[in-house]
């Protein structure tokens, strides 16, 4: 009998196109997301977005954990918000489908990594809420995107602050640390029971966020570690991701559960531009340094 540990079964949920001028409906996935859980050790099972939601609780019941992958924006009337002109919406066969796996997953307490669109979604089905076009709402924001035209999937890179004795804390050390970015949505309102836990220094916008519950491992970064534009050590999302699902597996706890730190959490690591910091802000950093 062999004494290998069980490699953690991992679900993964996939971008579905509508039919269109003669050609078929189909379901697709970039590869990125499966290679890197694979290199973490994980099986990665993908999950098409079924029309029948009925499906959801047994289709997850071989599962040990899920990522929620990026994609088109989430329709905000679903959330009692108007539809901005600026929102690319997802296809509503994905969104009910996606909607209805995290209820699911929420209610397991089954662990979950979301990334970009995957982290929105699992900030709003715990009560959070997103800026829906951040040129508009926050007017002196960086650009988070090359463009805000539909056709755009160019990245740019940013640095980050991130929280002390977070996940992503572990994952990039001292690392001074810069993410692509690629959205023109952003959390807005944090969901109750996690921690933001990575800004962009220059104007806020949240970055990557943790549960700070010990029965529930969830997480999820804005940008996109799996993409041709990440750096090695973004990989080391994944491996730390896919640890945190083995921990579970065998305790049920969450090693990476968060709790706040002080306000020195990583600034000097990110070297902002003190020009588009508020007066603040530009305080709070005197005072930090005076005190160390």
């Amino acid at each position: 009998m062999s004494n290998t540990v069980r490699k953690p079964r991992i679900g993964v949920n996939v971008e579905n196109k509508p039919a269109y001028n003669g050609v078929s409906e189909f379901h697709f996935l970039e590869s990125g997301y499966v290679d890197a859980l694979v290199r973490a050790g994980a099986i990665p099972r993908l999950l098409p977005p079924v029309d029948q939601l009925d499906l959801v609780p047994e289709m997850l019941d071989d599962l040990d954990a899920f990522l929620l992958v990026g994609g088109p924006d989430l329709d905000p009337r679903k959330d009692g918000y108007r539809l901005h002109e600026s929102v690319r919406l997802m296809s509503p066969r994905r969104e009910d489908f996606d909607r209805a796996l995290v209820a699911e997953i929420e209610s397991r307490r089954m662990p979950v990594f979301g990334i970009g669109v995957g982290m929105q979604l699992l900030n709003v089905s715990q009560g959070g809420t997103l800026f829906l076009h951040l040129p508009e709402d926050l007017p002196n924001a960086l650009p988070h995107r090359e463009t805000y035209g539909d056709s755009s999937q160019q990245s740019l890179r940013h640095s980050v602050i991130i929280e002390k004795g977070s996940l992503l804390d572990s994952v990039y050390g001292e690392n001074d640390v810069r993410v692509n970015s690629r959205h023109h949505m952003a959390i807005d309102d944090l969901a109750p029971g996690f921690l933001v836990t990575a800004r962009c220094p220059a104007d806020g916008v949240i970055e990557a966020i943790e549960s700070t519950q010990s029965d529930w491992f969830a997480l999820g970064v804005q940008f996109h570690p799996e993409a041709r534009s990440a750096t090695f050590l973004d990989q080391r999302i994944f491996d730390a991701f896919v640890d945190g699902v083995r921990e579970f597996m065998s305790t049920g706890v969450n090693k990476y559960a968060v709790r706040p730190q002080t306000r020195k959490s990583r600034k000097r690591r990110a070297r902002p531009n003190v020009e588009q910091l508020s007066f603040d802000e530009i305080k709070d950093m005197l005072n930090d340094a005076t005190k160390n």
